[in-house]
């Protein structure tokens, strides 16, 4: 299975895999660094009684992969893996009894993430909350041409507002100061508490990317005038 901030999944039994889109840390080690992926003890609870259900659960771990990204947003693989077939660059923590793997390739854009239990009551399933993004610039051969603005436009109209619009959000370009580019963020990024994640892993990664001559973007959205204002 796979899992974002917001879909909701369960993981598969040894040998079977499935896909759908992508907080606290739950009993990890107090004694050494934070595991790439923490895991909540609602969540924790969930899985060991999914995995107990297993034969010989003792001998599985939950592994987690990045697949892909939907959106601004990554799409994972979640399943029971035999711990003794892992791969030795895999990252392993032991959470509460439960050996929480991260794919080797996926670790540094999942660091900082946490797998939790949707907030809806009564919704099944899991969810990773994850404060990385996707770079909106990967796979994709853009020829900026112009000033500053000109570029920021065509960069937000090819490649940034494309993901957003997955979302129902959209970025625009207010002005430029010297080096310096002021976005506005609108939909359904407006107003919500992820959007400055995602403008800071995502649009100002790309932007700075595609444009090394901008030195900060600067969001100037009004988000208390959003449908889920978070500001107060």
């Amino acid at each position: 299975m796979s899992t974002d901030s917001t879909d909701t999944a369960e993981p598969d039994a040894p040998g079977r895999t499935g896909a759908a889109t992508g907080t606290g840390p739950a009993d990890a080690p107090t004694d050494g660094p934070a595991p790439v992926l923490a895991i909540t003890p609602e969540a924790l609870e969930r899985v060991l009684e999914i995995r107990d259900g297993e034969d010989d659960p003792g001998s599985l771990c939950l592994r987690v992969e990045i697949t892909g990204a939907s959106g601004a947003d990554y799409t994972y693989d979640l399943a029971f893996e035999e711990i003794s077939a892992l791969d030795e660059a895999d990252d392993v923590s032991v959470q509460g009894g439960l050996s929480v793997v991260v794919a080797a390739g996926s670790v540094e854009e999942m660091r900082g993430a946490t797998l939790d239990v949707p907030r809806t009551p009564g919704q099944a399933g899991l969810v990773i909350r994850n404060p990385n993004r996707p770079n909106p610039l990967v796979g994709r051969d853009i020829e900026l041409t112009g000033d500053i603005a000109d570029k920021v436009r065509q960069l937000l109209a090819e490649a940034i507002n494309p993901s957003l619009a997955s979302h129902g959000g959209y970025a625009d370009l207010v002005g430029v100061e010297d080096t310096t580019v002021f976005l506005t963020m609108g939909g359904g990024c407006q107003g919500c508490a992820m959007s400055a994640a995602t403008l800071r892993e995502g649009i100002q990664v790309a932007i700075k990317e595609a444009i090394p001559e901008v030195t900060e973007i600067v969001d100037v959205t009004d988000h208390t005038a959003g449908d889920n204002p978070f500001y107060t």
